[in-house]
């Protein structure tokens, strides 16, 4: 980071007009008579290295008081529109658990063709008093590897262009939970001492989404206060990189803008 980038950020201040326009939905009616939904997703990935046995599992909840007579769970893979159904239940709430190798199949895929990156979209339809409908709650289930904490933790690179800063990072993950991680080095790659740190982020377990609450590092940033660090992302349980998205703040000016890092293992 540097001070042009902060004086840039008082100087200029651009807001943008962004209209959308709603289009009808091509799967056809949602949201409508009893609406299901999806919960206690885990795990919420196929493995790629393991998809004759891996699965994922989640919960269906209906609202108080209502009873479908059932609810459906279709299958579709990247996008495809055609859809398979995989599971179906008649008492709520319900756990359910599908195959990677049954959607696969059921799909009429070829397993060796599935890799790390592609999305399989489960859907729930839900049949009530003679209403059919598909539901609003839609699961994405990506084909990842599994996670493995020793991978998620070590020394990084971490780059950011926008914010004009690069420079080797620690990561850390807690011995207690191996989905917190804690950050060092971030502000001391600009010379800073981080004694507010460390930053700390969380990796979803079933997702591998990354989430990061506000959190001053630095007591003292350049002469502008404080800075703190917020934000989300992404971690890649195949090659334990991460893609992060931080709102920095500086106590003296508040945010200074949204701004794109990764973070990739030494080797």
């Amino acid at each position: 980071m540097k001070k042009p980038i902060i004086s840039g950020f008082i100087i200029l201040l651009a807001a943008a007009l962004i209209t959308c326009k709603k289009l009808p939905d091509p799967a056809g009616v949602r949201g409508v008579a009893v609406v299901p939904a999806i919960e206690d997703i885990n795990p919420g990935i196929f493995d790629s290295k393991n998809l004759e046995s891996s699965y994922v599992e989640f919960s269906i909840t209906v609202p108080e008081g209502t009873t479908p007579d059932r609810i459906s769970v279709e299958a579709s893979y990247n996008g495809n529109p055609e859809k398979v159904k995989v599971a179906e239940v008649t008492s709520y709430p319900a756990t359910v658990r599908i195959g990677s190798a049954e959607v696969i199949q059921e799909l009429g895929l070829n397993q060796g063709g599935i890799k790390n990156g592609d999305i399989f979209t489960l859907e729930l339809v839900t049949t009530a008093n003679g209403l059919t409908t598909r539901s609003t709650a839609v699961l994405q289930v990506p084909v990842a590897c599994a996670y493995d904490k020793d991978l998620a933790e070590g020394s990084y690179h971490s780059v950011s262009p926008d914010w004009n800063s690069e420079g080797n990072i620690v990561l850390a993950a807690d011995p207690g939970d191996p989905n917190k991680i804690y950050v060092t080095g971030l502000e001391e790659i600009e010379g800073l001492t981080e004694d507010l740190g460390p930053l700390v982020m969380f990796i979803n377990p079933a997702t591998y989404n990354v989430t990061v609450p506000a959190k001053a590092i630095s007591s003292e940033a350049f002469g502008y206060g404080a800075i703190t660090y917020a934000g989300s992302g992404t971690y890649s349980s195949c090659d334990g990189s991460y893609t992060m998205y931080f709102d920095i703040s500086l106590a003296a000016i508040g945010n200074v803008g949204t701004y794109k890092f990764t973070f990739t293992r030494n080797p």
